[in-house]
């Protein structure tokens, strides 16, 4: 995995990775179902390079119910009792406790916590911090996992920053993009309109920060890509500005720490130089400066690879096909285009439960989604003719004599 990625080849690596990953997770279901607990959540900390993983793992009726690493943002300065004290006060919101609370240190009113728990949960909570016997076992397990995540972590955030600091170098950035936004929009002939954005950064995709836009201009030309992206990045940008200015100007980072900042220091868009243009009209029109843009247009026949970045005032650029930039922007583009095809297909899904198919006598939502597929829109489906409609899987002859006649009641 080392050598991979020291080589620059960084799928490979990831490749590499998971495998090591799942190997290692595949040992560690070995020996973990406790004999003498019967009920517990065993939380264990470890810190390294100034980050913190609490590794949490829940033990029910005698087993194992699964861990999960957790990741939590703290002063660098901060020691482990103090982070997992401050981690367990807001660990319990909004969900019961077990009975028993198990640690890897010892925290800070862990007596003032057990009888807050024992409120909250009607029955006694135990916290304690074992020494000795199987719960000590468990702790250790835990941080042996706390610590295996982490170093997980470390690695796939230090490959980001590699790929970062390499996307600025190659498109000649001011910067090292702290906060990447990509923006993809969807439509059918111009119907169900939506338009996304996913956002990336030194740790990677932030899909808690995924914003999706049903476009809503009622003067919109069905399928004017160009307009679907000012509306979306209009939007977007006005809301920045009304919740985050400085004197006017838009405040790309309120201070010089590691968490990602609310406003991009690029932009990336999928397109052409069309796309480009516009994107830069609407920047110009809402006095946006200091974020760099680039489209990405897909290579002839749709080829990854062999993609076209266009950015302002600079002449179209090509990467070689394996270059660790081009794929990185490609998992980018891709992300956005999941994630833009998922919304779309539920804004699909709601117009056919919606539509006037749910009025035909006998044709049921498999056969609505497999009309629906098959010819786009609601509107194709009404000009089918019945041969058409026959055509589709899942629809009989009979079926499609009922769709028929249902939008050409006078055919006949």
């Amino acid at each position: 995995m080392e050598k991979a990625s020291g080589d620059l080849e960084f799928e490979r690596a990831a490749l590499y990775r998971d495998r090591l990953a799942a190997l290692s997770a595949i040992q560690s279901q070995q020996g973990i179902n406790p004999r003498t607990v019967e009920e517990a959540d065993v939380f264990a900390i470890h810190q390294e390079g100034g980050f913190s993983c609490v590794e949490v793992f829940f033990f029910r009726t005698g087993q194992n119910w699964g861990n999960r690493a957790y990741f939590p943002r703290a002063d660098k300065t901060m020691p482990p009792e103090e982070v997992l004290g401050s981690f367990l006060a807001q660990f319990y919101d909004d969900k019961p406790p077990p009975k028993l609370i198990l640690l890897s240190h010892i925290i800070e009113d862990e007596a003032l916590l057990a009888e807050a728990l024992c409120v909250k949960s009607g029955h006694k909570v135990e916290v304690s911090t074992p020494k000795r016997s199987e719960k000590k076992e468990l702790v250790a397990h835990a941080l042996t996992n706390a610590r295996e995540a982490l170093g997980r972590k470390l690695a796939d955030t230090a490959t980001q920053n590699r790929l970062l600091q390499g996307l600025a170098t190659t498109l000649g950035l001011p910067k090292v993009p702290r906060r990447i936004e990509v923006y993809d929009n969807s439509h059918i002939q111009g119907t169900n309109a939506v338009g996304a954005m996913i956002v990336a950064g030194s740790d990677g995709f932030l899909k808690n920060q995924y914003r999706k836009f049903n476009i809503k201009s009622e003067g919109l030309t069905p399928g004017d890509d160009y307009a679907m992206m000012r509306e979306v990045l209009e939007r977007r940008f006005k809301r920045l500005l009304s919740e985050a200015p400085v004197g006017g100007i838009p405040a790309i980072f309120t201070k010089d720490d590691d968490t990602a900042p609310q406003w991009p220091e690029l932009v990336i868009i999928d397109g052409g130089q069309g796309q480009l243009n516009a994107v830069r009209e609407t920047f110009a029109e809402l006095k946006l400066a200091d974020i760099s843009l680039i489209a990405v247009a897909k290579g002839p026949d749709r080829d990854a690879g062999r993609e076209t970045l266009f950015m302002p005032d600079r002449k179209p650029l090509k990467l070689e096909p394996r270059d660790p930039v081009l794929y990185f922007i490609q998992r980018m583009r891709d992300e956005a285009h999941r994630f833009v095809i998922g919304s779309h297909r539920k804004l699909r899904k709601k117009d056919i439960r919606e539509s006037g198919l749910q009025e035909i006598p006998g044709i049921g939502p498999s056969r609505k989604r497999a009309l629906l597929h098959h010819f786009g829109t609601l509107k194709e489906i009404e000009r089918a003719s019945m041969a058409d409609l026959g055509k589709v899987p899942g629809v009989s002859a009979e079926s499609a004599r009922k769709i028929f006649e249902f939008f050409h009641p006078n055919a006949g």
